[in-house]
């Protein structure tokens, strides 16, 4: 099995993304490939985990680094895996009025039983886009 994490940007000429419904397609698409894994959107950046059957997994690759919402696809990792570390698709969204601290701990809980390299990317990635929110939102008040 393979097992891929990427980050990317959405496009900004495309404005920022609903990812609810990539989410669903993207779970058709891939529940028929053998393909799960996570993903996390705060509509201007994704980080994403896939994971399953080399082919059906790179291939799927190559379609988000085609897809024109995505803009600086970068892979940060690439390994072959024995078992999947995300048995289902989710997919980490915060919503309006999502506390911080709970939002994190959601995250966490979905990356529990990732690889150390895998935890560790969601877990300091969703902390800063939460850290870089705030500082946003405080400089846009004052």
């Amino acid at each position: 099995m393979l097992q891929i994490l990427y980050v990317s940007t959405a496009n900004p000429a495309l404005g920022p993304v609903d990812p609810g419904p990539i989410l669903e397609v993207s779970r058709l698409w891939n529940e028929g490939d053998g393909i799960t894994g996570l993903l996390y959107s705060d509509g201007m950046r994704f980080l994403q985990v896939l994971e399953g059957p080399q082919a059906e997994t790179a291939a799927c690759m190559a379609r988000i680094r085609r897809d024109r919402r995505h803009k600086a696809v970068v892979e940060l990792s690439r390994r072959a895996i024995e078992e999947r570390q995300f048995g289902d698709w989710a997919m980490a969204h915060r919503g309006p009025g999502d506390e911080a601290e709970t939002f994190i701990a959601r995250v966490d809980a979905m990356v529990a039983g990732a690889s150390l390299g895998v935890r560790a990317t969601f877990e300091g990635f969703v902390r800063e886009r939460m850290r870089s929110g705030r500082v946003r939102r405080q400089a846009a008040r004052a």
